[in-house]
């Protein structure tokens, strides 16, 4: 078959490729990197132009992409977001809202491993848009850093349109997209967003401290984003026969590897491979990935399953919290208002409680807002950690706790030593009043 002239019927207009998208809506879109620049720009145009009246949009961390075109305020009337994990941008657009009394930002909690079951299950999907790498001699596109839901959404959608960028990367995995299942293309060759490293802090690295002693030679390992997942892979460099088996490959992870210390030849599961469900970072963590048999980008409704997670012996987990309770139940999204979503963190939480000599860590500063609020408290309001069966150590700057198996008075007591001192004596109290001790 001609693959180039297969691509060259279906190559079109930004503003041509939208037009096919009914007036009234369903709609997804490929997260971070992925979210198509110049198709949302089109569809932006014809919602100004009235030619959309109600459209819907699925999606997870659209980036400043989606806020600067589809998501403006003004449009809103006729353009309804429906997200799994918000951006500080759209947590802003929804206080705009909530400060007018009108809805901005529909928030829907899913984990993000379940994530394309149910949007596939419940939702059906008039087209997605997504940002992928150009097609190679044998008819193959490539979603480069975003596996995540992409792979599994763009083909439950009616209508399948890519935005082909010469700068997205290949990556190994299941990644490959074939033209025989895309309806429109078109062309932008733009630099991909970026988001560098942030600078370790002292704070970030006193967390560390308590966090890597914990990983031994042989682990396999899941980062979040931030600044104490970079402060822990800077640590790591001279263990030995580190895995990678995590949802995000981050400028910290890519360093670690090229460190010599992940060689992925303990790991129980996807032997020699460092997984990932997706990439964020800069240039030079593109290029990495790019072409990098190693690099195995898989769908998120594996790389995340508990099931999945559960095969892989020595499996250590750390992501971070907003608040903690006494009784080891854990808020990781919300503040005065939804800060973020459910993400990944309850998907390895539940694998690595069935990993053989497995860990989950959550870790975070003992306080926020500058020393105004502790981290600690009594009860949660919002749960994002919904079991305080499942929590198991837990690290801020003045120390390690580990809660599995502890008592409510235990915990207790365990928390508050690792909380800040300012807040511990009002913390005591509180116990004390609630009868945890």
């Amino acid at each position: 078959m001609n693959y180039e002239a297969q691509y060259h019927r279906k190559l079109t207009s930004a503003d041509n490729a939208i037009s096919a998208i009914p007036s009234e809506s369903i709609i997804s879109m490929g997260m971070r990197v992925a979210t198509p620049p110049a198709l949302l720009k089109a569809l932006e145009k014809r919602v100004r132009a009235d030619d959309i009246k109600k459209l819907k949009v699925y999606y997870m961390r659209c980036g400043g992409i989606a806020m600067k075109t589809i998501f403006q305020e003004d449009l809103l009337d006729r353009v309804r977001p429906f997200s799994s994990m918000l951006t500080k941008d759209e947590v802003k657009l929804a206080k705009k809202g909530f400060a007018k009394g009108k809805k901005y930002i529909n928030y829907v909690p899913i984990s993000f491993s379940r994530y394309p079951k149910i949007i596939k299950n419940q939702v059906n999907l008039d087209a997605f848009l997504v940002t992928v790498s150009p097609m190679d001699k044998y008819g193959y596109f490539n979603f480069g850093t975003s596996g995540d839901y992409a792979i599994e959404l763009s083909r439950h959608a009616d209508r399948l349109i890519v935005e082909v960028n010469k700068n997205m990367p290949r990556t190994s995995g299941q990644t490959l997209l074939h033209i025989n299942e895309v309806d429109a293309i078109i062309e932008n060759d733009i630099p991909l967003i970026e988001e560098p490293q942030r600078e370790t802090s002292e704070l970030d690295k006193k967390i560390s401290d308590y966090i890597a002693p914990l990983i031994p030679d042989g682990a396999t390992i899941q980062m979040g984003i931030g600044g104490v997942p970079n402060a822990v892979c800077e640590q790591l460099v001279h263990k030995k026969d580190l895995g990678i088996h995590t949802e995000v490959i981050t400028i910290g992870m890519m360093n670690l590897i090229k460190s010599g210390a992940v060689n992925n030849s303990r790991k129980t599961l996807n032997t020699h491979l460092n997984v990932f469900t997706f990439a964020i970072g800069d240039r030079a963590l593109y290029d990495f990935i790019d072409g990098n048999p190693s690099m195995a980008c898989l769908p998120v409704s594996y790389v995340n399953e508990p099931q999945t997670i559960a095969q892989i012996d020595n499996m250590i987990s750390v992501n971070s919290f907003i608040e903690i309770d006494f009784n080891g139940q854990v808020n990781a999204e919300f503040t005065d208002h939804q800060f973020s979503g459910v993400g990944g963190q309850l998907d390895f939480i539940r694998g690595v409680y069935y990993s053989r000599n497995g860990k989950t860590i959550l870790a975070s500063s003992s306080s926020a807002q500058g020393g105004k609020i502790s981290r600690v408290v009594p009860r949660l309001n919002t749960i994002t950690t919904d079991s305080r069966l499942d929590v198991d150590y837990v690290v801020t700057e003045y120390g390690c706790c580990q809660l599995m198996g502890k008592s409510t008075t235990e915990r207790t007591h365990a928390l508050i030593n690792i909380a800040h001192p300012d807040f511990r004596d009002s913390l005591l109290k509180q116990a004390k009043a609630h009868n945890f001790i």
